[in-house]
């Protein structure tokens, strides 16, 4: 996608086309955000399929594997579809969706319309059709539409509100440095030295923000990559492994099977089951 921002609507028909085409899990370069007035979507995400029925969001990172199919109930489809370009909008608490999938998907209760949200969709959608779209104004109107988003989200699960609040500049600093290093076979204490402080503190901060450990954020990051390797590429396990800072094949798929409860091999062979 050149574009740094589109914008535009899914409808019956549009659902009907893409549900007759091949449709095979992807991923692209850009961030995408789905959001879903009427109807259903199935959606293939962190290497499981769900399906939601609208109201509901959907935030695709850049670089994730996934799939989309809408789906029409009682006659209607009706999703608008967001694509921007990271550097569009500055980083937001939404950032976490890079790293963890789980949280990609929100369904709304019924009663919540989608009202004031459905607004801001269409007033960037009337801007986008201008002559000379006034990019400015559309990046004012998606960052409060995330912000919208996210009081919503509040609302709905207000247990979960500390994920949310990534304000935390040491925190954002560690999921930098660890896009960057995940790959090498680093531990919680290379991670602390390069944020000038103690493990013990690394480990404290992110317990408050994601109830997880250092070891097991880098963990599930690795688990990531490892996944879109083995269905993106012809590697070898061990091959795969090495990659991403592993050099015992056995301990490797040792983690692997504990965090996924199945063997590299075995996720592989599911997916290309799937895929086919």
């Amino acid at each position: 996608m050149e574009d740094l921002f589109k914008i535009y609507k899914i409808d019956y028909a549009e659902a009907e086309k893409i549900q007759g085409t091949a449709n095979e899990p992807h991923q692209h370069q850009f961030e995408e955000l789905i959001i879903g007035i009427q109807g259903m979507i199935e959606h293939f995400i962190d290497f499981k399929s769900e399906v939601y029925e609208s109201p509901f969001v959907c935030f695709v990172t850049r670089g994730k594997i996934h799939r989309v199919v809408p789906l029409v109930k009682d006659g209607e489809c009706d999703f608008w579809v967001i694509r921007f370009r990271s550097e569009f909008i500055p980083e937001t608490t939404f950032n976490l969706y890079g790293y963890y999938h789980d949280n990609a998907n929100l369904q709304f209760p019924e009663e919540r319309c989608f009202k004031r949200i459905n607004q801001i969709c269409e007033m960037m959608s009337e801007e986008m059709q201008q002559e000379t779209p006034e990019l400015s104004i559309v990046r004012e109107l998606l960052t409060t539409l995330f912000t919208m988003i996210e009081s919503e989200r509040k609302k709905v699960s207000p247990e979960n509100g500390n994920l949310y609040r990534n304000q935390d500049i040491t925190f954002k600093n560690f999921l930098s440095i660890l896009e960057e290093n995940f790959r090498r076979p680093e531990g919680v204490n290379y991670y602390a030295e390069k944020l000038f402080m103690s493990a013990r503190n690394l480990n404290s901060i992110t317990q408050h923000v994601l109830n997880q450990s250092v070891s097991e954020i880098i963990e599930t990051r690795k688990l990531i990559e490892a996944k879109n390797l083995l269905i993106s590429t012809n590697k070898t396990v061990s091959e795969i492994g090495f990659d991403i800072g592993y050099a015992d094949k056995a301990y490797f798929t040792s983690v692997f099977k504990k965090k996924s409860g199945q063997t590299p091999t075995e996720f592989r062979d599911e997916m290309q089951r799937l895929i086919s």
